[in-house]
């Protein structure tokens, strides 16, 4: 599932392509860390997998904020455009 992630970010040039597949490679971490818990016996991958899901919610709110002023700017999500934006 983490590979899939990372070819996904690897290979999309469309914005909310990429916002996904970090998505997907967050899940992927925090289904290890569930999984890994279970197998010890312990609640320590529940743990961090909560910190996971904060991350992933902090991560989709900054990233959809900068992909719809992207999108206002230049209307279009490519990456190549986000190059061009400057302060």
């Amino acid at each position: 599932m983490f590979a899939l992630g990372l070819i996904g970010l690897l290979v999309r040039r469309n914005l909310l392509f990429i916002l996904m597949a970090i998505e997907v490679m967050l899940n992927a971490a925090g289904l290890a860390f569930v999984s890994a818990g279970a197998r010890w016996g312990q609640a320590d991958g529940q743990v961090m997998f909560l910190f996971i899901l904060t991350v992933a919610a902090a991560e989709v709110a900054v990233g959809l904020a900068l992909l719809l002023r992207l999108y206002h700017r230049f209307h279009s999500l490519d990456v190549d455009a986000a190059s061009e934006m400057r302060g």
